[in-house]
């Protein structure tokens, strides 16, 4: 391993044995900001199609950011940071946490690239003492989020496209891209990455890293 290596993790079901965005569905339901109780049930479909590789983003943003638009972004960042220390702090992989620990030891690049929304995300990532991070950006209206994506989704191809206007605004010239995901949506980048790592694997990434001979790590 050289300093130029760049190790690069999807978030959800990947360092975290679960799906922040769900689990923050969740949480709002339980502080009563998301009062319908269909909700999670919906919310649930969504995620289905998701696990398939077939959900529009934008779609899902359309239905899941309404809940949040009354309250101001300073508002969101104090549920999230309450929604970090009882839902996610406690279901990061204890590997992940060793990995990223040895890794941070050794001086290594580390960036989290999620199709989860931005003000979860670094909020996550800083809580991991993870410096960069890219994330599926909203626009914004009256200091609120609103639905509306901002520039490219960091959403299957949009990962690589993002991934790739980051490092050309680096210092560093990275010669190999290391990368840990469970998701067939994260297929684009796995091919894009050098050496890939699939972590507790759905079964269509699994079939992938059968065929491409790519590490297949079981975290618990």
């Amino acid at each position: 391993m050289t300093n130029n290596d760049l190790y690069i993790f999807d978030l959800d079901e990947t360092l975290l044995n679960g799906d922040s965005a769900m689990l923050w569905h969740q949480f709002l339901l339980r502080e009563g900001i998301i009062q319908d109780d269909n909700f999670l049930a919906e919310d649930e479909r969504l995620m289905m199609l998701y696990s398939q590789g077939q959900l529009d983003m934008q779609q899902y943003l359309d239905f899941c950011i309404p809940p949040l638009t009354s309250k101001t972004i300073e508002e969101i960042y104090v549920l999230v940071e309450q929604f970090i220390e009882s839902d996610i702090n406690p279901r990061i992989f204890p590997q992940a946490k060793q990995l990223i620990k040895q890794l941070q030891q050794q001086g290594k690049a580390i960036i989290i690239i999620s199709a989860t929304v931005n003000f979860l995300v670094s909020k996550i990532a800083l809580s991991l003492n993870i410096n960069q991070h890219l994330a599926i950006d909203l626009e914004t209206n009256n200091n609120a989020y609103s639905p509306k994506i901002k520039g490219v989704a960091t959403y299957q191809q949009g990962k690589v496209i993002r991934l790739k206007a980051w490092l050309a605004i680096q210092a560093t010239q990275y010669q190999t891209l290391h990368f840990y995901t469970d998701s067939i949506n994260d297929l684009s980048l796995c091919e894009y990455a050098d050496i890939i790592n699939v972590v507790n694997p759905c079964s269509m990434l699994a079939s992938k890293a059968r065929q491409n001979n790519w590490q297949h790590l079981h975290w618990i």
